[in-house]
C-alpha cells in the first residue's frame, strides 16, 4: 500500500447532493491537501433501483462550484478506475468466493418468504429474527447441507447470496480517529449478505475492495455509517489487508438542535439544503451565496479550529484542518449563521466583481428607462450600500433611488417630516444647491451646513425632509454621497417633484 496520504468521497447518484454530502467531500479535501495527498470521487451506482438520472453530473458540478474538485474520478480517470461500481462489477465475485474458500463466508439459498416467515414468528413471540450464530445452521444454506447438496444447488441455478460468517463469542477491537476506541461483542453482530442474487455486491463488499484496490488511506465519512464499522473492519481482517483509519464525522443538525438536517427542514425554514437548485428545490448558489462562505460555514459544523477565528479562505482551513478537531456531537445547523458569513464575504468582495453581478438585474429593473449605468458607476454605487446587503440580490432594494426618481413616498417618514413650511425651505435649497458649481460631496455638504447655520435653522428641519424627497423613505448612505452621485440637476429635480406631490 502506498504512503501517501489517498482518501474518497463515495456518493450514491440516488439524488442531489445534501450538504451533508458536501461536508463530508469538504473534510476529505481538506485531509488530503493538508498532507499532500489525493481527493478521488468514487459514484457508488451499484444500486440500479435507486439511480436518478442526472445525479452524477449534479455531483460534480457541486463540487466544482464549491471550489473542492477531485483530483481522480469520473472524467479524471487515474490508475485506479474505473470510479463508477457499475463498472467493476466484474470484480467483486471473485472477492466473496475468496471468503467461502478461507472460510469467512457461506452461501444462503434462503427465499425471501422464508426468512419473512421467520421476522414474523420473532415479531409474534416479541424479539428481532438476526441471521447469525444462533439460528444460521437452522436456516437454508451451505453450513446447514452436505457439500454434495451445496454443488448441486449451485449447479442447477437456485438463487442465494453470499453471507459474512460473523464468528460467535469474540470480542472485536475497534479504532475510530474522532471516536477513540470501542469494543463489540460478535454475538449481536447479524451475517450481512455480501452478495446479491442478482450478482451485485452489497455496499459493505464493494466498498471494502475498492478502497483496498484504490490504496485508501483514510476513510472520513458520515457517522451513518459508523454501525458498519465492525463488519468493514473483519472483512479487511478475513482478506488479510491493512485496514484504511477510520474518522466517522458527526451529524449536521435541525436547527432546532434534535434529529438531522433534512430537505423537509430547508423548505419549512425557507432555506437551501442542496448546494446547486435541483428541480423545485433552491441551492446555495441560486439563493445567492458565495462558494467561499458556503464552504467556510460547512468547515465549522462539527469541527473547531481551537481559535476564535471564525473566517478562512479555503487555503487558511487546509492548514488549520485536523481530524482531531472534530467533535463527536452532532452540529447544529444555524440559517442566520450561513447568512452572516455571506454578509462577511459580501464585505471584501471586489465591488467590480460585485457590479458585474448586479448588472444583469439592474438592466432587466430598468429596461423601460432611456438610462443606461456603466459599471464604474454601479462599483460605485455598491460601495455605499454593501455593507447593508446579505446577497447581490439585495442591492436593488438598497439602491433603487440611485438610479430612479421615487414614485412614492413613505406615509409614516411624510407624517413625521413633511411639515408646514418644510416646501417653502425644500425651494429655498434647490436654489442653494443650483448655485453649486463644484456639486461633490464634501463641496456639496459645506455649503449647505453653512446656509442652515446662517438661515438659523435645524438640522432637523432640512436634512430628514431632504433624504425623503431624494430616496422616497429614510433609508440610504451619508445624503451629500447620494447627491453627489445622481448629481445637479436630479436631486434638484427630485426635490421641486416632491414639493409639488407633497404641497
Amino acid at each position: 500500500m502506498t504512503n501517501k496520504v489517498r482518501v474518497r468521497f463515495a456518493p450514491s447518484p440516488t439524488g442531489p447532493l445534501h450538504i451533508g454530502g458536501v461536508r463530508t467531500a469538504l473534510f476529505n479535501y481538506l485531509f488530503a491537501k493538508k498532507h499532500k495527498g489525493d481527493f478521488i470521487l468514487r459514484i457508488e451506482d451499484t444500486d440500479q433501483n435507486r439511480y436518478v438520472e442526472g445525479a452524477e453530473e449534479y455531483i460534480v458540478d457541486a463540487l466544482n462550484w464549491c471550489g473542492i474538485p477531485f483530483d481522480e474520478g469520473v472524467g479524471k480517470e487515474g490508475n485506479f478506475g474505473p470510479y463508477r461500481q457499475s463498472e467493476r462489477k466484474h470484480l467483486y465475485k471473485a472477492y466473496a468466493e475468496e471468503l467461502i474458500v478461507k472460510g469467512k463466508a457461506y452461501y444462503a439459498f434462503d427465499t425471501a418468504e422464508n426468512l419473512n416467515f421467520h421476522r414474523k414468528d420473532h415479531e409474534s413471540k416479541g424479539k428481532t429474527f438476526i441471521y447469525n450464530w444462533h439460528n444460521r445452521l437452522k436456516l437454508d444454506n451451505s453450513l446447514s447441507m452436505m457439500p454434495e447438496a451445496v454443488e448441486k444447488r449451485l449447479n442447477s441455478g437456485d438463487d442465494y447470496v453470499i453471507r459474512f460468517l460473523t464468528p460467535p463469542d469474540e470480542k472485536l477491537h475497534l479504532k475510530d480517529t474522532i471516536r477513540g476506541a470501542m469494543e463489540i461483542d460478535t454475538n449481536v453482530l447479524d451475517d450481512k449478505v455480501l452478495f446479491k442474487s442478482d450478482g451485485m455486491p452489497t455496499y459493505h463488499l464493494a466498498n471494502i475492495v475498492d478502497d483496498h484496490l484504490m490504496e485508501i488511506t483514510h476513510v472520513i465519512r458520515g457517522e451513518e455509517w459508523l454501525p458498519s464499522l465492525a463488519l468493514h473492519q473483519q472483512l479487511y481482517d478475513a482478506f488479510e489487508w491493512q485496514a484504511p483509519e477510520f474518522a466517522h464525522l458527526p451529524l449536521i443538525m435541525k436547527p432546532v438542535g434534535k434529529g438531522k438536517l433534512s430537505k423537509r427542514d430547508g423548505e419549512k425554514g425557507g432555506f437551501p439544503v442542496f448546494p446547486l437548485s435541483w428541480k423545485d428545490a433552491a441551492g446555495y448558489k441560486e439563493a445567492g451565496y458565495f462558494p467561499e462562505a458556503v464552504i467556510n460555514f460547512l468547515a465549522l459544523l462539527g469541527w473547531n479550529p481551537g481559535t476564535e477565528q471564525e473566517l478562512f479562505s479555503l487555503d487558511e482551513l487546509v492548514k488549520s484542518f485536523s481530524l482531531d478537531r472534530v467533535n463527536k456531537s452532532g452540529a447544529r445547523f444555524d440559517p442566520d449563521k450561513t447568512k452572516w458569513y455571506n454578509q462577511q464575504y459580501m464585505q471584501v468582495m471586489q465591488n467590480a466583481d460585485l457590479a458585474i453581478a448586479f448588472k444583469e438585474e439592474l438592466d432587466t429593473k430598468l429596461a423601460s428607462e432611456q438610462e443606461e449605468y456603466g459599471l464604474d458607476y454601479i462599483e460605485e454605487v455598491i460601495s455605499l450600500i454593501k455593507e447593508r446587503a446579505v446577497f447581490v440580490s439585495d442591492f436593488w432594494d438598497l439602491s433603487d433611488y440611485f438610479f430612479l426618481s421615487p414614485n412614492g413616498y413613505n406615509e409614516k417618514a411624510v407624517k413625521k417630516q413633511w411639515k408646514e413650511g418644510t416646501g417653502a425651505i425644500m425651494e429655498e435649497l434647490a436654489l442653494v444647491l443650483e448655485s453649486i458649481d463644484d456639486f461633490t460631496a464634501q463641496d456639496t455638504e459645506t455649503m449647505v451646513k453653512a446656509w442652515i447655520t446662517e438661515k438659523e435653522l435645524s438640522f432637523g428641519k432640512v436634512m430628514p425632509p431632504l433624504r425623503l424627497v431624494l430616496v422616497g423613505d429614510m433609508k440610504g448612505p451619508h445624503i451629500f454621497d447620494i447627491i453627489a452621485m445622481i448629481g445637479k440637476t436630479e436631486t434638484i429635480s427630485r426635490i421641486r417633484k416632491a414639493i409639488k406631490l407633497l404641497g
